[in-house]
């Protein structure tokens, strides 16, 4: 009797093993929204976290000039609408008396004809003086939107051309003092490190059940979970696609590659 003998060898799958360079969260660049002149530029301040301080200022000195006198118009305008609504009251009060005094004797056989022009006269010209300062009040509600919309644009200027970071990290400042800038001119690249991201570049069968594997990172297992994937090769890559991976901020250096596996 002759007896089949069959060995049975365990499948042992290897995870594959990655590296990736811990990075800052995001990574972006502050551009001028303004032109001007830069009067101070932190160079000191390149490579350091900033808590609360101005990096870069743009001369405000004219605007600053300007929001003020603006400021000061805008009061006078308010006092003139004050006063010419209370003339106008006090017009509207006498258009009524002569428009009652008027109407009383045009028709009067007693009245003369001098006393029936001159109360019309005078009715007439109370109704021009009127409509007058209510088209001059009108005039000076006009100047008033368009100073308070003046003022906004100054104070929106102005703060555009203080640049500061409130808990960032500042990777570079691309202005120095003394150069001149235009509405769009690069000022200075941050870095967002309230977190860390791993990019990794994995074929297709790493991705296969990828959210039900534990991520292990350094050799110890891990809560975190992929983040993002993205849905095209990678044009450098080929077959590859990149996967990214959020994490805590790190106690490791930023740029410190760390080993990543998927078990």
């Amino acid at each position: 009797m002759k007896y089949l003998l069959i060995l049975l060898t365990p499948l042992v799958v290897f995870a594959k093993v990655h590296y990736a360079k811990v990075e800052p969260y995001e990574t972006s660049t502050l551009k001028s929204a303004v032109s001007g002149q830069v009067i101070i530029s932190k160079l000191p301040l390149e490579g350091t976290i900033v808590t609360e301080r101005t990096i870069i200022q743009i001369d405000d000195a004219l605007d600053k000039v300007d929001l003020d006198s603006s400021q000061k118009s805008l009061s006078l305008i308010n006092n003139m609408i004050s006063t010419n609504q209370a003339i106008l009251s006090s017009l509207k009060e006498t258009l009524n008396r002569q428009e009652q005094y008027y109407n009383r004797i045009k028709d009067l056989g007693s009245a003369s004809q001098t006393q029936k022009d001159n109360a019309f006269y005078a009715y007439a010209n109370a109704k021009t003086q009127y409509h007058s300062t209510r088209e001059k009040l009108d005039s000076l509600k006009k100047q008033k939107l368009d100073m308070e919309y003046k003022i906004a644009l100054l104070k929106d200027q102005i703060s555009k051309k203080s640049i500061k970071l409130t808990n960032q990290f500042l990777y570079k400042l691309m202005v120095n003092q003394g150069d001149f800038v235009a509405p769009g001119t690069p000022l200075a690249q941050i870095n967002d490190l309230s977190r860390a991201k791993l990019v990794l570049f994995l074929e297709e069968d790493e991705l296969q059940n990828i959210d039900q594997k534990t991520i292990y990172i350094n050799d110890q297992a891990t809560q975190y979970k992929v983040s993002k994937i993205w849905s095209v090769a990678d044009e450098k890559f080929i077959s590859s696609y990149r996967t990214e991976i959020l994490i805590d901020n790190p106690k490791e250096t930023f740029s410190t590659l760390l080993k990543v596996e998927f078990k």
